[in-house]
């Protein structure tokens, strides 16, 4: 049995790629490596400047995800930040968030409702009763096979403006 001051004296794990960039580019791979042994299809997008990284599913139902990290405790969770740009994605900017908590291996795929106009959520991968615990694992909500998303009925677009001697 291991004594209460044994507990505290216990050293944390540390992640093992602590640069902010690398350890984002190593989880969309960690994401993308389990999409596809889950046989989610999946494609990535070309360039950097979307606010998602990877579409996943099969024609008549894809669906963006925005991939993100956490190795950062706060009491008995994880504070992830949410953010695009050092602001809050706005509403519309993906369709389901990938959370990864790092050092408990754990993966939360959240619809974009739940967490609107939030910069940052807390993950408790350890506590059942937690608000974000009904989407820990749910890959579910990905898989077009399961008819879980809803099928797109229609497809909206934005332009944005653009100079005016660009249009010369």
């Amino acid at each position: 049995m291991t004594r209460r001051k044994d507990w505290k004296a216990r050293k944390k794990p540390t992640p093992k790629i602590t640069d902010k960039k690398l350890r984002g580019e190593w989880v969309e791979m960690v994401f993308m490596t389990h999409a596809t042994e889950l046989g989610i299809p999946i494609s990535k997008p070309w360039g950097e400047m979307r606010s998602y990284d990877f579409i996943v599913g099969r024609p008549r139902h894809f669906v963006c995800v925005q991939v993100k990290s956490t190795v950062y405790e706060l009491g008995t969770g994880y504070v992830c930040a949410i953010k695009g740009g050092h602001k809050p994605y706005p509403p519309g900017s993906f369709d389901f968030l990938a959370a990864y908590v790092v050092l408990e291996n754990s993966w939360y795929i959240i619809p974009e409702e739940e967490i609107w106009g939030k910069g940052c959520l807390t993950l408790y991968p350890k506590s059942s009763k937690a608000k974000y615990e009904k989407y820990r694992e749910a890959w579910n909500l990905l898989d077009p096979n399961l008819g879980s998303a809803p099928a797109v009925t229609d497809i909206q677009a934005c332009a944005e403006e653009f100079p005016a001697e660009w249009g010369d």
